[in-house]
Order: structure tokens, then sequence, then C-alpha cells
């Protein structure tokens, strides 16, 4: 019986930190050598990281990143390894290492680069043409890359249908809500169309505005899922792969006597490399059973936020944060988020209240941060703004009070924020949600200001579901009932409502997903059911705060479409498509 005990793993690495991410990687071989694994798997660009973007226009980037790989060969005696790294020839490959018993055997190219949404990499690499198998013990075992084995018919079928028996994809695919069980589909769908194993292995970590959740999987010929890693965990995840029964189903599956015309359709070279003809006969302990529990909604998106705050603030060399703290949902769920990241002691919520703050709002505060158990300051505001307008008394005497004075008491705010960033070193979090940044309904320089915004694409009415979800799992009250049940306020001026220059975010929430992450035209938009003017209004609040949004601060994608990464529109714009 021919078997392949293979190690999945997925392991959270920082963009251009060679040093840890190597160590990081030849503490997982050593934990493999110690399971008995036969082959170890890395992520796509585990050495350099990734997205490296730019770094790799830097010619030092490229050979640090292969003098790691230099030092991880040395260090694979008794088994295989694929690592992902920048492969450097004529031009630069996005590539993966395929080394055996301390010798880098061969490398692969990825081929399908992509380009859309948050990808960028025909700016930088040259795609690869070949699609090679490897012999590792008498297994044959295709190698590629992310991508690649999205496409129907793409390198994965190259490879099945000239012996890869076994195919490892090594990938760093950045998570957005629901892209779990899309790409659980898709998986199962190639080895089962491919008749072979696929083995999975995805990045875990966030960088910048990217996480990576890992849930690294194994599917078997039949396209059944047999292992599957944590979600936003690192972990070592070990598999014993029955290849026998590939070779069993394959004779049964009349689709494999067409391989001569498949193989002649391909457009890529098809290669065989045997790296290792012996077949492994060492007899090995049975692994323990793995169970692994997935998180659904809206717990993943959680996990996400949490991941995601934790490694922008630590790989960027901040120990402490600070809040503001109104007593909304917003600052509520935020500063939540960020002791579930960071530590409560390593959290500080400020309380900045006007004449306009309600008694209701001010002892919300003070509760939350009881029950987060973090430093809680007040500083009040009204001398600063008092000071503004009898500053400002002249020049604003004919017009009456509007937005202008709003706004200066959330600048006095994001002023008094940076303030205390400058003295103590602590990182601002702003707690503007994606309904706030996609109409406009923020402040620039005021609750924008700061150093990462940790909600910026979470649609207001997730964050209510974020909020009941997190008292759920502490089974109490973490963000108080009081303030999750009270109607939406800035509270800038007397009896201010969100709905005063916003439509109920139960109605706007889904405008806006259909207009921004749908690109459906107003007229769809209306088509939907929706009533036509609060489409138009809402259209019209996103496409004229672009140059709002241009000067937010980076902040976690959760969306299939989040702004700046993904929805990248001009902002000197006149079209209107509505």
């Amino acid at each position: 019986m021919r078997k392949l005990r293979i190690g999945i793993s997925q392991i959270n690495v920082t963009v251009g930190d060679f040093a840890g991410n190597t160590r990081k990687i030849l503490q997982a071989i050593a934990e493999a050598r110690s399971s008995e694994v036969d082959i170890l798997t890395f992520p796509e660009l585990a050495i350099c990281g990734y997205p490296p973007e730019d770094l790799l226009f830097k010619p030092q980037f490229i050979e640090e990143n292969l003098r790691c790989l230099e030092k991880i060969v040395e260090h694979t005696s008794g088994l295989a390894v694929v690592a992902g790294f920048v492969d450097a020839k004529t031009d630069i490959y996005n590539a993966a290492a395929i080394i055996n018993d301390g010798k880098l055997a061969s490398v692969y190219h990825k081929i399908y680069l992509p380009n859309y949404g948050v990808f960028d990499e025909n700016r930088y690499f040259q795609a690869g043409g070949e699609c090679p198998v490897y012999v590792l013990s008498g297994v044959g075992v295709g190698v590629n890359i992310c991508e690649d084995i999205w496409y129907e018919a793409g390198p994965a079928t190259a490879q099945a249908y000239a012996g890869a028996e076994v195919i490892v994809n090594i990938s760093a695919s950045p998570y957005h809500a629901g892209k779990r069980d899309f790409r659980e589909r898709m998986l199962g769908t190639r080895a089962s169309d491919n008749v072979a194993i696929v083995v999975y292995n995805n990045l875990v970590g966030g960088q910048d505005e990217l996480v990576f959740d890992g849930n690294s999987m194994v599917l078997n010929e039949k396209g059944e899922l047999i292992a599957r890693g944590r979600q936003f965990e690192e972990e070592l995840i070990v598999v014993d792969l029955d290849v026998e029964a590939v070779f069993r189903t394959r004779l049964h599956d009349p689709r494999w006597r067409k391989e001569t015309l498949l193989l002649q359709e391909q457009q890529w070279r098809t290669t065989k490399t045997v790296v290792s003809e012996l077949p492994f006969t060492v007899s090995k302990p049975a692994l323990p059973p793995r169970r692994v529990e997935v998180r659904g909604l809206p717990g993943e998106v959680y996990d996400a936020l949490v991941l995601g705050t934790r490694d922008y603030i630590s790989k960027n060399g901040f120990e402490k944060v600070v809040i503001g703290l109104s007593g909304g949902i917003d600052s509520s769920l935020v500063a939540t988020i960020a002791v579930d990241a960071l530590g409560a002691a390593n959290v500080i919520g400020v309380s900045m209240p006007s004449r306009y703050s309600s008694a209701g709002s001010i002892s919300d505060a003070e509760l939350l941060a009881r029950n987060l158990g973090i430093k809680h300051m007040t500083i009040p505001i009204e001398k600063a703004f008092q000071a503004y307008l009898d500053m400002l008394a002249e020049h604003f005497r004919e017009i009456e009070p509007g937005v202008a004075e709003e706004n200066i008491q959330a600048r006095i705010r994001g002023n008094i924020l940076m303030a205390l960033s400058n003295k103590f070193g602590w990182l601002v979090l702003t707690t503007g949600n994606k309904s706030e940044m996609a109409t406009g309904y923020t402040t620039l320089y005021g609750d924008m200001a700061g150093g990462f915004a940790v909600i910026k694409d979470v649609p207001k009415t997730l964050v209510y579901e974020l909020a009941k979800y997190r008292n759920s799992v502490a089974g109490q009250e973490v963000i108080p009932s009081s303030v999750i049940d009270k109607v939406p306020s800035a509270e800038l001026r007397p009896d201010q409502k969100d709905m005063d220059s916003l439509p109920p975010y139960d109605l706007l929430d889904p405008v806006l997903t259909a207009y921004v992450e749908e690109d459906k035209s107003v007229e769809q938009v209306i088509g939907m059911g929706f009533e036509a003017e609060i489409v138009k209004r809402a259209a019209r609040l996103v496409d004229t705060s672009e140059y709002k949004r241009r000067q937010a601060p980076p902040g976690i994608k959760i969306t299939p479409r989040a702004f700046g990464r993904d929805r990248r529109l001009p902002i000197t714009n006149r079209f209107r498509g509505h």
C-alpha cells in the first residue's frame, strides 16, 4: 500500500522579516521531522512574506530571499520540502522550491499571475510556462501556486494527466467573509475532476489591510475533505495520504483513457523529474484523529478582525493603542476587538465629552471600560470648543451654525488622541465603519485621524451583529446592551441622530452592497425593490466622498470589495451612473 505522510505548515510570516520567517520555517522542519513527515509544505512566498509589493524592485530584497533559501535547503536532511520564494533568472518569478534531503531538486514558476482586486502580480513577476511532475518516493506530485489551481483545466489538470497523484498547492489567499466555503468547493472540484489528492497550504496572519485565514485543506481523489487546518492560527497539519486509492479510482474512471488527447491540447510543457524513486517503507505510528471546528458568520469575521489588529500593531512595533470612547456601538466594538487582540493592559480608552454628549453615552463609555478592564481617561473638550467658536465668531457671524461647528468638535477629539499618541507612543485606532466610509459620514482630521481603522470594511448592520456575537461568546454583557439598543448619534448638535443625515442602516447597507460591491447601476438597484430616493441619495454620497476615503488610514478587509485595495476610483471624476 502506497502511503505518503504530508505536513502542511500554515505559518504567520512578516514581509521582509527574513530572519524571523526563516526561523519559523526551520522550526517547522524540525517539528515535521519528529512527526516522521515525508513531504513538508509551506505557503506561497513564505520566505519573504506576501505580498512584498514594490520591495521586489530592490535587488537586495531578492538576494536576501535567495540566501535564506540556501540556509533552509541545508536543514532538510531526511525529508522533502516545498517552500515559496522569489526566484531570479533573467526575470523574477513567484516560485516554489522543491527540496529533498538537503538539495534543491527543482523550482516551479507560478503560471497564473492574478491582477485583480488586491493582486498586482503582473506588475512584478514573469509567468511560468511549465507544469512539471516530481516523483517523490515513487509518488507523482504536482506542485503549483495559489491562482494556478483556481482554473479548470489549468496546471493542476496538466500535472494530473502527466502522472501526478498528489497535487500540492501553496497559497497566500486573503480572507473575506464566505470565502472559506467557496474555496473548499473549488478544491473539491479540482480533486474529483483530476482524480487526485489535493493538498492546499494557505498562509495565516495579517499583512497591512489583508488577513490570511490559514484553513489549509486536504481533499481526497473523490473531492472529500479529509483534513483541515485551523482558521486564523498557525499550525502544522500532518496527514497520511492513501495514494493507492488514487490509482484504484483512476482504473475505474473512463476519463483517464483520453489522457493523450488532453495532453496534446495543453499549452504548457509537462515534464517529469525523478527526485527520489524508492517508496517509503518504514512503518510509522498512526496519527491521532484530527477534528477542527470552524466558525460560521459572524464569528469568523470577528476572528479575522482580532488577528488583523494584533498583527498590524505588533508587526509595526507598537505595544499599546488608544481609542476615543463615545459610548456608541462602533467605538465599543473596536475597543473590545483591541482587548481581545492585545490584552486589556495595552488598550486605553479616552472619553472626550462636549456640551452635546448625553449622560447615557458618558456612563456607557465608563461601563464598557470597566467591563473590558482597560484604562479610561476623561478629557472634556468644552473649553477648546468654546475657544474655537470665540476665535471664529467674527468670521462666522452672519452664517447659521452647522456642519463646520460639528466638525470642529470631531477635530478637537482627533487632535487630543494624536497628542496622546505622540506623547506616549500609543497607536490611535479609528472607529468608523464601512457604511460611514462609503457615504462620507466621517470627519477628515477628526474621527478619521489615526493609524489603523479596525472596522473600516465592516457595514454598520454587521457591527451590531459582531457586538451581539461577542457578548454571546462571553456569556455576559461585555458591550452594554444600552450601547447596542440606543439610536445611533454623533452627538455633535442637540438631539442629533444618524438618520437625520443618512437612511436607516438596515435600508442603507444593502443598497451600498449592491452599488459599491456589486457595481450595480442606480437603476438596477432601484429595480431590486429599493426606494428610488434612498438609492439616488446613497449613490450621490458614495460618489462625492472618494477624496475622504483616500485620506483614511488602512483597515482590515473582510468583504469581497473593500475600499482602497479592491475598489479604486479616480477622485476627479465627472461620470455619474445615475
